[in-house]
This record gives structure tokens, C-alpha cells and sequence, in this order.
């Protein structure tokens, strides 16, 4: 039995949940106002808190605002009219569980507050590789990700995810659909570039037979198969103005009308899109339609480069170690520790997509069971640039010898502070951002600074 805040003020709709949740077993509470609503949470344990969106006085934002900022880990549930998607799409941005549409099902609400109150497993949320176990990242950039992920894959909210080529947008957009209300209806990805224009329309749209030389027979195109699902669009903004028109009408009627066809068709799907332009420039040169891009922007996503998250580098080479050692049948464990330093000091102008080809191919070539800097292939630039050489970030032990010279500690404070400066680098310099990327209170970077005399 859960502990559940009704807010709404209409009188009808508050006596409505109260009824339905304690015929559930709940224990329930109901506010008429948002500020009513803040004093009981304030003298209550809540479970769960369920809002309505419009309300006069203190809205459903401004409380749900009030209730994150007290206890970020209780789950709001927040009801919306049909007509006011935006309300929704806005809630979970701002930390919003789910959102309830007006009118609505009575089974729908019982899935939305069971789901809420079931959330934590032994007290505790669960981690961000539990939900995304196909992205591989725990830097602060990610993580930001998935949390945005996880509040508005519930929702119809159209989505476009801007990165560099082999960020990995297109894992994004599976996540998404992985967690969607429709995960269980098809995710159907075309990417808008490796089809050539005069076939284009035909694959987004369908044809029927006979529209143009070599139609032999009526096809379904992408909306179709897609419908009741997600449909991927990679690499938005290489569509032509006329098919933008055409996409255009599909995102605002909801229909569309294959090559050839006299008749419309109804379609019930959802659009993720990416791209690696700046959508907001193309705009601005006339080369792509504003009033799309808005639609398509309702939840925008950016996928930050490699080398804007290069603490998950030696996560990622992890992975992909395990990945390519069983499918080569070798058995290649680790990376050398000047092997990681190599790739920690990289940009990856090919990001995550080069840097499990870099793996592969270590993996590939190595007889032993580590890879050595020697079997890593970069761009012929930045290996030269490493090779003309910065100083180490780690420094390799040959032999028991030079470490017993050394002495244990000498060793591990010479590493603590090439980390040190090293995260500052990565973080133009500011020991905030430093702290963050290394995990440690800004007091402790300070106090090791000025230990390591570091300006």
C-alpha cells in the first residue's frame, strides 16, 4: 500500500482518484491547491504525489517545481488536458514520473501510479546501465542523457538528437523507444542520406503500382510500417524542401499520401530525428523549413562528443575489449597503461564509432593477452603530435626494480597529480569542472592543489 497526494481543484475529479486508489489498497490525501498541497506534503511521507497541470493560484508547475526542490526522489504524476501536450512535454522536463490525459482510462491511471509506487527495488532508484544497458557512460554529460531520456521516452513528444557522426544517436533513439509507452510496436530507422532523392519519397511515403517505371506493384513506405511505433529519421537535415513540405504535413495532420496515391492515409507515429548539422544555422541560411524544425525540436538531445566525455574512454575500451575477444576468439584482457594514456590524450575526430575500430583492430593484431601501444592505430596527425611528446599522464613500471627505487608513494603522487592536471586541461582549467570529471568534492581538488603546488 502506497501513501498518495491527490491535487485538483475540481471537486468531482479529486473525489474520483480518492475512490479509485483506495479501492486499490492506497492510502489517500487530496488538496484543493497547489499551496495546500505543499503543506501537507511538508507534514506527510508521500509516496506519490498525482497533480492536475491547470490550476488557479499556484499551478501544477510551480508545485511540482516546490516538490522536486523538497524531495527530488518522490515521483509526481501529473494530469494534462488532451489539448495541451505542451503542459506535458514541459512536466517531465522538469523531473515529471509520467503524465495522466484528460479524459482517461481508468486502467491507464492504475499502469501510471503502479509503475510510480513499484519504482525503487530495496529502497534504491534504479542505475542509469540498468535502464541503458546499450549506452556505455557514467560521466556527468551521460548521465544528464539518460535522465533526460527516461523522462520524456513515456511521452509522444517528438524528439531530435543533434551530435557529431559516431556519438551514437541512433542508441539514443532505441533507448527512447526501448522506454516508451509503444516499445512493444515497431522502431523503424531509414537514414535520409544513403537514399537517393528520386527514391526517397517513395521509401518515407510508399507508392502504388504503376505511379512511376519500375512501380510494379503497391509499396508500403516507412510511415506505414511504422505506424502505432517510432519511425528514425538520421541525418534530418539532408532532406530536399519538397520532402520537408510533405514531412511537414505528417507531423501536423497526422497523415500522408504515398507517390501516385489520390488518397490520404492516417498515421499514429511517433518521429525521433538526428542530425550532425546545426539544424538551428540551416535554418537561418533558408536551407531548412523553421516551422519543421520546431516540430521536430519539441525535446531536443545533444550527444556530446568523445572528447567532451573522455572519463568513459576507459569504460568504453572495456567494453569493446570484451566485445572483440569473443567474437576473434582471442583472449585479450587489458589495455597497457601507456596504451589507455595514448587513447586518453586522443580527440576522436570519429568519436566512440573510431574508438571501437581502434579496439577491433588492437584486438586483431595482438598475440599476447594486453594491448600495447603499438597495436593502436590513430589518424597519422595526433599520433605524431603524441609521438614528438607531451609528458606521460601514466607513467609505466618496467620492473620490480625501478619500483622499489621509487618507492610506493613517490609513484602514486606522481599519478595523482598528472590526473589532476589532466582533468584540469580537460576542464579548461576550472577545478569545478575538475571535481566533477574526477568524482571529488571541490574542497579535496582544492587541498591536493595546493599539496602538489598546482596554480
Amino acid at each position: 500500500m502506497s501513501s498518495i497526494l491527490v491535487v485538483d481543484d475540481e471537486r468531482s475529479m479529486r473525489e474520483f482518484l480518492k475512490i479509485l486508489l483506495e479501492k486499490c489498497g492506497h492510502s489517500v490525501e487530496a488538496a484543493d491547491a497547489g499551496h495546500t498541497a505543499l503543506d501537507l506534503a511538508g507534514r506527510h511521507n508521500f509516496d506519490l504525489v498525482i497533480s492536475d497541470i491547470r490550476m488557479p493560484g499556484m499551478n501544477g508547475l510551480e508545485l511540482l517545481a516546490s516538490l522536486k526542490q523538497a524531495r527530488p526522489e518522490m515521483p509526481v504524476i501529473m494530469i494534462t488536458a488532451f489539448a495541451s501536450p505542451g503542459d506535458a512535454v514541459t512536466a517531465m522536463k522538469e523531473g515529471a514520473f509520467d503524465y495522466i490525459t484528460k479524459p482517461f482510462k481508468v486502467e491507464e491511471i492504475k499502469r501510471v501510479i503502479d509503475s510510480a509506487t513499484s519504482r525503487k527495488v530495496n529502497g534504491r532508484e534504479p542505475s542509469s546501465t540498468e535502464f541503458f544497458s546499450d549506452i556505455i557512460g557514467q560521466s556527468p554529460e551521460m548521465i544528464k542523457i539518460f535522465d533526460l531520456i527516461r523522462r520524456i521516452a513515456p511521452t509522444p513528444a517528438n524528439v531530435l538528437i543533434s551530435g557529431e557522426s559516431g556519438t551514437g544517436k541512433e542508441l539514443v533513439a532505441k533507448a527512447i523507444h526501448r522506454l516508451s509507452r509503444v516499445s512493444d510496436q515497431p522502431f523503424v530507422p531509414i537514414t535520409c542520406s544513403a537514399i537517393p532523392e528520386s527514391l526517397l519519397e517513395s521509401e518515407l511515403f510508399g507508392h502504388v503500382k504503376g505511379s512511376f517505371t519500375g512501380a510494379i506493384a503497391n509499396k508500403e513506405g516507412l510511415f506505414q510500417l511504422a505506424d502505432g511505433g517510432t519511425a528514425f529519421l538520421d541525418e534530418i537535415g539532408e532532406l530536399t524542401p519538397i520532402i520537408q513540405i510533405k514531412l511537414l504535413r505528417v507531423l501536423q495532420e497526422r497523415e500522408f499520401m504515398p507517390v501516385g496515391s489520390t488518397r490520404t492515409r492516417k498515421v499514429n507515429v511517433r518521429i525521433i530525428a538526428a542530425t550532425n548539422r546545426d539544424l538551428e544555422q540551416e535554418v537561418a541560411a533558408g536551407r531548412f523549413r523553421e516551422d519543421l524544425y520546431y516540430r521536430l525540436a519539441v525535446v531536443p538531445i545533444r550527444v556530446p562528443p568523445l572528447r567532451e566525455r573522455i572519463g568513459d574512454v576507459p569504460l568504453l575500451v572495456s567494453h569493446f575489449l570484451e566485445k572483440y575477444s569473443r567474437l576473434l576468439g582471442k583472449d585479450v584482457r587489458t589495455i597497457s597503461s601507456y596504451g589507455l594514456q595514448v587513447l586518453m590524450e586522443y580527440d576522436f575526430p570519429g568519436n566512440i564509432r573510431e574508438l571501437e575500430n581502434i579496439i577491433e583492430r588492437g584486438v586483431a593484431l595482438e598475440s599476447s593477452n594486453i594491448i600495447l601501444p603499438d597495436s593502436l592505430k590513430l589518424s597519422s596527425h595526433r599520433q605524431s603530435t603524441l609521438q614528438q611528446g607531451s609528458e606521460p599522464l601514466f607513467v609505466a613500471v618496467e620492473n620490480e626494480e625501478e619500483l622499489l627505487e621509487r618507492g610506493m608513494e613517490d609513484i602514486l603522487a606522481s599519478l595523482e597529480k598528472k590526473i589532476i592536471l589532466h582533468a584540469l586541461r580537460i576542464g579548461d582549467n576550472s577545478k569545478m569542472r575538475a571535481a566533477e570529471l574526477l568524482k571529488i568534492s571541490f574542497r579535496s581538488l582544492r587541498y591536493k592543489t595546493k599539496k602538489y603546488d598546482i596554480d
